[in-house]
């Protein structure tokens, strides 16, 4: 899926090209550095221990990243047991849409739609479907079935993807992480550091660490 009109991904800015993308989403749906921060941001979306835990870790992600797709095969289950589980960690999940940047915008709107209840159900779902996507299934096909799975009407769907004040707010987001020096995906930063190894050794180091500390 390609952007239409003026979106020319490739002779623009990533702040500009990602904007594009979000407006294509609108008629189109008719790896992986900078200061980090751990810091509340409007829109994150959480699991595990509550909001001022001593460790929080952030992964910046997309649906449409490949090495995230991964990352959430082989490493998250444990992960997840390990720490967000057992209310060890807050976990938090950051929209970095990467190309196609407008089907990754789509997928994180219909995430959103869905409810916080089934937001990373969705999110897990999307990216287990890169493969449908990147092989030659129609994008909109691939996550019309996820909407469906989720308890959304294609009449909800496409009111979803195509909310001015949703891809607004997502705008917003985009750009905090831009400002932050965020440039691919997956970034994990734990309590506010970058981790650059995300392999669950590499991050269990950092967790272990900061949880041990007084």
């Amino acid at each position: 899926m390609r952007a239409s009109g003026p979106f020319k991904y490739a002779s623009m800015s990533r702040r500009a090209a990602v904007t594009g993308a979000a407006l294509a989403a609108m008629t189109m749906l008719a790896a992986c550095s900078g200061a980090q921060t751990s810091a509340p941001a409007e829109g994150d979306m959480a699991m595990g221990a509550p909001e001022g835990a001593k460790v929080t870790v952030v992964e910046y992600a997309s649906v449409t990243c490949s090495h995230c797709a991964t990352w959430q095969t082989q490493v998250y289950p444990e992960f997840k047991a390990k720490y967000v589980d057992t209310n060890k960690i807050r976990y938090v999940f950051r929209e970095f849409p990467t190309a196609p940047e407008s089907i990754a915008v789509a997928g994180f709107l219909l995430a959103r739609c869905a409810g916080p209840d089934k937001y990373f159900p969705v999110i897990h779902e999307l990216m287990a479907s890169q493969s449908e996507i990147f092989g030659g299934v129609p994008p909109r096909t691939v996550l019309l079935r996820i909407a469906n799975g989720a308890g959304l009407s294609e009449e909800q769907f496409q009111a979803c993807v195509t909310d001015a004040d949703a891809i607004k707010a997502m705008d917003a987001r985009i750009k905090s992480a831009l400002e932050v020096g965020i440039t691919g995906t997956p970034y994990f930063l734990v309590n506010g550091e970058h981790v650059p190894d995300s392999s669950l050794a590499g991050l269990s180091e950092k967790i272990d660490a900061a949880l041990a500390a007084s």
